[in-house]
């Protein structure tokens, strides 16, 4: 169970509001958590109510809480993720309600899942926080949950399962002992015969037999007849041909029907069940297809260039089944009666007005097949906006297929594994992993396509080198091509160290007030024409820089590309004027979260590809009515997404255990004032102090301040403000936690200061929108236990902020997915030994481990030394204090500590 920040601090208050409405979100590996979110339209009295009747059933009953969910009125609305889970448990509990006997069997039933139903409700699930993690084993847990609710509330329940269910969902009827059977007959005057029969068991409790409904008459009298026939004469309250059955008597002989007598019976079937009449009827019935649907099929023919503009060859055919008939054919079917019609050697529902819908839109179709081809974008687009052919109330009465030179693509891009192999040039320095070596095969097919690419792999998976990759072969086939990055400010140092570690030979500069290329720092000038193969810039630099405007770049990367996902902001804006052939965002952030944020991303990637947001806005407002867009859009969209996960199969054998990550924050304006102030006391201190004792002091003393300075200025001044926006780690730290956040995993991070804790404590549950704990050696063994205990259980605990020192002993925390390495110690075993608080042996997720190291200060100086000596580490950083810093001379000294920026 998890329960949010603010349920628990705002309780019912938060419920109250009418823009809140209760979600479920999926936390990993496989917990279901019920939070309240703000909702873009106005909440209704009802759903407000039943809001807080299920949030409290989930908080006082979490075992049971998804069979309340299950039997709640579903006239109700509620947000799309909670209507999702609801129909799933409902499902199960029709399941229950339907199951031969269940009275004699209770809670011995086997109530196992289907697949097809599994599958159909990993198709249709709604965009959620957590939405990666809807897999069909995930549905599967959850139906063996509601099994296990089910199994022990009826074990401890003294009465009858009737009356169990009657407390639980009184609307829902068991299964009677009563069935009903309709099959076809060789007779072509009467084609179907029905039967009613009962399950009759023998005296000695031997299984029950079917017997055909007259011997009731045979076997009971009086109250039992009655009590055997109550689903019957439920059913006849609402259906004048079951109440003639029995008022005549027909229901208890075998009777011939003709095809309209069966047609009338098919139609009722989902009341009967409802009533508890098990129907046993024809398979094409339930797999029922339209008499008559309009199939349109596009790209059969090459397309005369590629991109979203390619035109694709366009043909619509009416179909039965898989049988093509002509628009003659489909008018003599228009004449005969509504009902059952034996056509094409099958048996399929003849329902005239809809009928008439399908032949008006296939003329639509037919004249849009006369104006000649369709581009990819405007395919695409009618996929998802199929009620442009006005059969909205009908859309199985649509279909698209792709033809052979359009289905090919698809599959190569929905199935990465099989696009040819993009070898990177011998300039990048670095083997490909083989998920890695995927990915970029898979970059290169959509460039070579002039399709957008969402590369979305799970943070650790090494997006960056994929896309050096990518760069290298760019370099190598267009090397006169200039492509632009735009990144968070935070990750310019991270890309020019990955740059120079795997990818030396790259040209590059970096448009940005720290860079050192002084025109392109001030934006005052272009690049000139030919001299760099890349541009590095920020989010803000691209709102103000004239020439980015200008240049149609080979490609435009976005790292962090959720900075975009708002579209009305400025900064989006100007990113998507920019021009390039081809694009490609990175994210580790699930996009799958929010619809206006996949939007957002979509219109960059591939402009134009999900129509505009007036008409996003309506497809998705219409998704709760019609559920099947869901699918629709995954379909659309997942050919252009590679999200691989830690936790894949195909993956996780090629990780270590640990993923060792260093982010290098710049140091803010206020905190580079701080910091070349203080180098300059230290050199004048240095000067008049003893060569001993009163040395090594300042030295220490000095250390711990410029780490300070590095922190935040705030810890430094001694101060309380500590605004996020005053330090380069603070803004790196929120970075990588909303990625944490949108994924709903954990973190850990330690620092070795403990005045550090409560600022991060307060700005992370900021971010987290939870409360999360710390530990520090202060703490009494209770506390500390305490701790431990709410960041390892079920509900979600964000994050836990620890002293070093703390951290380092007897702490067993593998809840936590990412170790955050605020401000370094300095001693790779301390270290060590405090990340393995997270891992250890037997654990089966990865651990990414971040290491913060402040870019051109005296961290950054210090991680070399360790980086160029790891081996000899222990020797050449022999304690824990930093007291091996104080045997370097002034001059020695005051280069490590000096600001290079």
């Amino acid at each position: 169970m998890c329960l949010s920040y603010n349920s628990l601090n705002k309780g019912k208050a938060v419920a109250a509001k009418n823009y809140q409405e209760l979600v479920v979100e999926i936390l990993p590996p496989q917990d279901l958590c019920l939070t309240w979110e703000s909702s873009s339209e106005r909440v209704s009295q009802k759903q407000h109510l039943l809001d807080q009747s299920i949030h409290d059933h989930y908080v006082k009953t979490p075992d049971t809480w998804l069979l309340y969910l299950g039997g709640s009125q579903d006239r109700i609305a509620l947000s799309a993720s909670l209507d999702f889970f609801r129909s799933l448990s409902r499902t199960f509990l029709d399941t229950v309600a339907r199951y031969p006997e269940i009275e004699a069997v209770r809670h011995r039933a086997d109530l196992v899942c289907d697949p097809e139903t599994i599958n159909r409700f990993v198709d249709a699930a709604p965009l959620m926080i957590g939405r990666e993690y809807l897999t069909r084993d995930l549905l599967v847990h959850i139906w063996e949950q509601l099994t296990q609710a089910f199994v022990q509330g009826i074990q401890a329940y003294p009465g009858s399962v009737t009356d169990f269910f009657k407390n639980l969902c009184p609307h829902i009827h068991l299964a009677g002992r009563v069935y009903f059977h309709l099959v076809e007959n060789k007779e072509n005057d009467y084609p179907f015969q029905f039967l009613a029969t009962y399950a009759a068991g023998d005296k000695d409790g031997s299984p029950k037999k079917h017997r055909p409904l007259h011997h009731a008459l045979e076997e009971y009298a009086g109250e039992s007849l009655l009590e055997l026939l109550t689903t019957v004469t439920l059913a006849a309250k609402q259906s004048p041909m079951i109440k003639d059955l029995m008022d005549t008597g027909d229901l208890f002989h075998h009777l011939a029907w003709d095809s309209q007598e069966a047609y009338e019976f098919l139609r009722q079937v989902p009341h009967f069940e409802t009533c508890g009449i098990i129907c046993r009827i024809p398979d094409w019935w339930k797999n029922q297809r339209p008499a008559v649907r309009l199939s349109i099929s596009m790209g059969n023919l090459a397309p005369s260039h590629v991109g979203m503009d390619a035109l694709l060859d366009f043909n619509a055919l009416l179909m039965i089944g898989d049988d093509p008939i002509t628009p003659e054919e489909a008018t003599a079917i228009l004449s005969q009666s509504a009902g059952l019609a034996w056509i094409k050697n099958r048996w399929v529902e003849v329902d005239t007005q809809r009928l008439e819908q399908v032949l008006a839109a296939y003329e639509q179709a037919m004249e849009m097949v006369e104006e000649g081809a369709l581009t990819l974008k405007e395919a695409l687009l009618l996929q998802l906006h199929p009620e442009r052919f006005q059969l909205t109330e009908n859309l199985t009465d649509l279909s698209f297929a792709h033809g052979d030179r359009l289905n090919t693509v698809v599959k190569q891009l929905s199935n990465p594994e099989q696009v040819r192999t993009a070898t990177a040039p011998k300039a990048l320095r670095a083997t490909l992993r083989p998920y890695q070596q995927v990915g970029l095969n898979w970059l290169s097919f959509l460039d070579s396509m002039k399709f957008g690419a969402c590369l979305a792999d799970d943070m650790g998976l090494g997006k960056t080198l994929q896309v050096l990759g990518m760069l290298s072969l760019f370099q190598k086939r267009e090397p006169d091509s200039m492509s632009l990055l735009i990144v968070p400010a935070s990750l310019i140092a991270n890309w020019e160290q990955e740059i120079q570690r795997f990818l030396p030979g790259l040209a590059y500069a970096v448009a940005h007030p720290g860079s050192a290329d002084t025109g392109l720092k001030k934006g005052s000038r272009p690049p000139d024409p030919g001299r760099f193969d890349l541009i590095i810039t920020t989010y803000a630099m691209a709102q103000r820089v004239p020439w980015m405007e200008k240049i149609h770049w080979r490609s435009i990367i976005l790292d962090e590309a959720q900075a975009i996902k708002n579209p009305s902001t400025k900064q989006t804006r100007c990113v998507k004027k920019l021009m390039a052939d081809t694009r490609i965002i990175m994210t580790g952030t699930p996009i799958e979260n929010s619809l206006s944020d996949l939007w957002s991303l979509f219109d960059f990637l591939n402009p134009g590809f999900l129509g505009s947001a007036k008409a996003f806005k309506t497809f998705a407002a219409g998704l709760k009515k019609d559920p099947s867009g869901y699918l629709r859009l995954k379909k659309i969209i997942s050919p252009y997404i590679l999200r691989r996960m830690k936790t894949d199969p195909a993956i996780a054998p090629d990780l270590p255990a640990k993923v060792e990550m260093k982010t290098f924050p710049e140091l803010s304006r206020h905190q580079i004032v701080l910091y070349t102030d203080f180098v300059g006391q230290l050199k004048k201190r240095l000067a008049r102090a003893d060569k001993g004792i009163e040395r090594k002091g300042l030295i220490l003393t000095s250390l711990i301040k410029f780490k300070q300075i590095c922190n935040h200025p705030d810890q430094y001044l001694g101060t309380g403000g500590f605004d996020p926006e005053e330090s380069g780690k603070f803004i790196r730290l929120r970075e990588l936690c909303e990625t944490i956040y949108a994924k709903r995993e954990r973190v850990l991070v330690f620092t070795q200061f403990k005045e550090m804790i409560p600022p991060l404590v307060a700005f992370m549950a900021e971010i987290f929108h939870r409360q999360g704990c710390f530990l520090h050696g202060s703490m009494n063994v209770k506390k500390r236990k305490a701790a431990v205990e709410q960041f390892q259980g079920s509900d979600y605990t964000p994050f836990m902020v620890l002293s070093i020192k703390a951290g380092g002993v007897g702490l067993n925390l593998t809840r936590a997915n990412h170790v955050i390495h605020f401000d370094r110690w300095w001693n790779p075993a301390v270290e060590n030994q405090a990340t393995d608080r997270a891992f250890l042996i037997g654990q089966k997720k990865g651990v990414l481990v971040h290491k913060f190291i402040t870019k051109g200060t005296i961290e950054d100086h210090i991680d070399d030394m360790i980086e160029s000596k790891k081996e000899m580490a222990q020797a050449v950083i022999p304690d824990t204090t930093g007291g091996w810093i104080t045997e370097f001379d002034d001059k020695k000294l005051l280069e490590m500590f000096s600001l290079r920026l």
